[in-house]
């Protein structure tokens, strides 16, 4: 905008951060409220551990934490039950093109999804490639495969389109992230529920 005597002034806009890197995260809670709600299965995001350090009582009904700290690392973000399965999964995001980083996902994530398939369950990774608009499901028998045989800092979307399952958006459920499960996984199920092919 232009002043007289030649002065701009900059009008400043507001910005918000407080969604950013919230999609996928929204997308898969309301997929699984679906799942809840319509007996498909029970999956939720836990609840990441911290300790409480300080609280202010502005009034006896309204505490606020004001200062707090993580008790331990977390291990993924979502789990629960599908079929008689157990599931544990982590969701990320990243705005790269070409690959996917590996600084994303921690050490003690994957090796609690190492502990996870190990023991029976089911454990995958889900990435969101927001720039591209594309959505993978990674097994992370595969994840780990790639991990433990290549000594690369991330992956190549290269090996999410080999390796991976692309996951579509839709009206309901929105990421239906467990009809890729399900082909996935078909022959456990098909033997745990006597289904002939």
């Amino acid at each position: 905008m232009k002043y007289p005597a030649g002065i701009k002034k900059s009008i400043k806009k507001d910005v918000y951060y407080g969604n950013r890197g919230m999609n996928l995260e929204t997308d898969i809670n309301v997929t699984n409220k679906y799942y809840l709600d319509n007996d498909i299965a029970v999956i939720h995001k836990k609840p990441t551990p911290i300790t409480v350090n300080k609280v202010d009582y502005p009034s006896r009904i309204d505490a606020v934490i004001t200062e707090a700290h993580y008790k331990i690392p977390s291990t993924t973000d979502y789990n629960g039950i599908y079929k008689g399965k157990y599931i544990d999964f982590e969701a990320k995001e990243t705005k790269n093109k070409t690959s996917f980083p590996l600084s994303n996902i921690h050490k003690h994530q994957i090796a609690h999804l190492n502990a996870i398939i190990k023991h029976g369950g089911i454990g995958f990774i889900i990435v969101s490639f927001t720039t591209l608009n594309k959505l993978f499901l990674l097994k992370g028998e595969d994840l780990i495969a790639f991990i433990e045989e290549r000594s690369r800092k991330s992956i190549p979307i290269s090996y999410f389109e080999e390796k991976a399952t692309i996951l579509d958006y839709k009206f309901q459920p929105r990421i239906d992230y467990l009809k890729v499960v399900d082909n996935l996984y078909r022959g456990e199920f098909n033997e745990k529920f006597n289904i002939k092919n």
